[in-house]
C-alpha cells in the first residue's frame, strides 16, 4: 500500500476540489492518505511567487476557472464572502485536532466546506467559534504546539520542493495541482514512464534566464 501525503491550505479552491476529487481520482487502488496542512503563503514566499489573487487578471480567471470546475465536475462551490482571507485560524484548527497535527479527512472536509460551501465569510469570528466547538480539538488551536506543528508542515513541504497546493507527494515524487491527479494515478499503478529518464531529466535542462537578483 502507498501512502500519500496531501499537503493542503483552506484558502486554495484548487486544493477543495482536489479533495473531493481524490476517491474518485483513485478508486480502485490500494493507498493511504496523511492530510498535512500548511501555510500556501510561506510556501509562496519561499519560492519568491505571487499568489494566484496578487495579480488582478489572474484572480478573475482563477475564480472563474474553479467555479466552472466546480459546475462541471457536480462539486458545490460558492465563492466565500471575502478571498483571500487569513487562513491560519483554520490551519490551526486542523492542525490541533490531531495529536501529530495530521487532521483526519473528516476534519479537512469540514474545514474546506467552511469555507468553500455557502458564499459566508471564511474568517468571520462567530463562524469560526461555531467551527471550532463542532470539531472539539484537543488542543487549543492558539496553544504554541499546535503552532510549531503547522510550521514543521510547512517547513517539511518546502525541504519536499512542493512549491503549492494541492501537492501530493509520494516515494519522494512530488504531483502538484488538481491536474496532477491522473498522473498520480499512473504512477501508483506502476506506469513504467515512471521507471524512465523524464521524471528527473527536467532537473539537468539549462534555463537560458538571468540568475534572479538577491
Amino acid at each position: 500500500m502507498k501512502q500519500i501525503t496531501f499537503y493542503l491550505d483552506f484558502i486554495s479552491p484548487y486544493a477543495y476540489l482536489a479533495f473531493e476529487e481524490l476517491p474518485q481520482a483513485l478508486t480502485g487502488l490500494s493507498y493511504s492518505v496523511r492530510y498535512k496542512p500548511v501555510g500556501l503563503g510561506f510556501l509562496l514566499r519561499h519560492h519568491g511567487s505571487l499568489g494566484p489573487a496578487e495579480i488582478p487578471a489572474k484572480r478573475d480567471w482563477t475564480y472563474r476557472h474553479v467555479m466552472w470546475l466546480a459546475h462541471s465536475k457536480g462539486v458545490p462551490l460558492d465563492m466565500p464572502a471575502v478571498h483571500p482571507f487569513n487562513p491560519m485560524s483554520l490551519l490551526r484548527l486542523a492542525v490541533a485536532t490531531d495529536a501529530q497535527g495530521e487532521p483526519n479527512r473528516y476534519v479537512c472536509e469540514t474545514l474546506f466546506r467552511h469555507v468553500w460551501t455557502g458564499g459566508a465569510d471564511a474568517a468571520n469570528v462567530e463562524r469560526l467559534q461555531a467551527i471550532t466547538d463542532a470539531l472539539q480539538p484537543a488542543r487549543d488551536p492558539a496553544d504554541e504546539s499546535v503552532k510549531a506543528q503547522l510550521k514543521a508542515h510547512t517547513d517539511a513541504a518546502i525541504a519536499a520542493d512542493v512549491f503549492g497546493v494541492p501537492a501530493f507527494e509520494v516515494d519522494g515524487r512530488v504531483f502538484w495541482g488538481l491536474d496532477a491527479l491522473p498522473m498520480l494515478r499512473r504512477y501508483l499503478e506502476g506506469d513504467a514512464w515512471f521507471e524512465g529518464p523524464h521524471w528527473d531529466s527536467t532537473r539537468t535542462l539549462p534555463s537560458g534566464l538571468p540568475p534572479r537578483k538577491p
